[in-house]
């Protein structure tokens, strides 16, 4: 039985996803799994009433949630396909990473430099057979050999690490925040290292190593 609640939801996860459509995205599929996946269930309690709004949240550790419009941007130039398995640099809350699940990934391998944030976003995910949340410092060379289609990093860098890159199956490909000129772009590289600067975003810079206490 639905119920007014359960309305009021579906109605509230429409405008969600027609707001995005009035900025401009249009990749049915993102918008699909944006609306299947409430960002509400990853925001702080304190928080959950602006999840449909298209703003970052403050996540503990000092980290953020993305801005919807950022996330679907970037899950736009992704390209995704279905069974391809992904490396997300940047857990966070894991919604991202439920919306790569969403959208048909084989497996995804989620790496968060905080403790807290790993565990919570483990805990929320655990009913995902395809999706591991690991403690780690996805800037330090000691990562998976390869075997990734996708590479998706939830921030943003001055360069794009060799190690990435190695990481990458031939023909897959990375999206990421890159500084250029001084300002962060979205950007989505080749397995070969070659980029396509997109348009400004607004990301946090990747910080490296494991964080000590939380």
């Amino acid at each position: 039985m639905t119920t007014a609640r359960d309305e009021a939801g579906s109605i509230g996860d429409a405008a969600f996803v027609l707001a995005l459509r009035e900025k401009g995205l249009r990749d049915i599929a993102v918008l699909r799994a944006m609306e299947r996946v409430p960002r509400g269930t990853f925001a702080p309690a304190a928080h959950r009433e602006q999840a449909r709004w298209d703003i970052a949240l403050p996540l503990p550790c000092g980290a953020t949630m993305t801005a919807p419009s950022s996330v679907a941007a970037m899950l736009t130039r992704l390209k995704l396909e279905p069974g391809q398995r992904v490396m997300e640099i940047g857990a966070g809350s894991g919604y991202v990473t439920a919306l790569l699940d969403r959208l048909g990934a084989g497996a995804v391998l989620s790496l968060e430099r905080y403790r807290t944030l790993a565990e919570d976003a483990a805990a929320r995910l655990a009913d995902l057979p395809g999706v591991h949340v690991v403690q780690a410092d996805a800037l330090a060379p000691a990562l998976p050999d390869g075997g990734f289609d996708r590479i998706l990093v939830n921030g943003c860098v001055e360069a794009v690490p060799e190690h990435w890159l190695a990481a990458l199956e031939p023909g897959g490909r990375l999206v990421t925040g890159l500084t250029v000129d001084g300002h962060c772009r979205l950007a989505a590289v080749a397995a070969d290292g070659t980029p396509d600067i997109g348009p400004p975003i607004r990301l946090a810079a990747l910080v490296p190593g494991l964080a000590r206490v939380l």
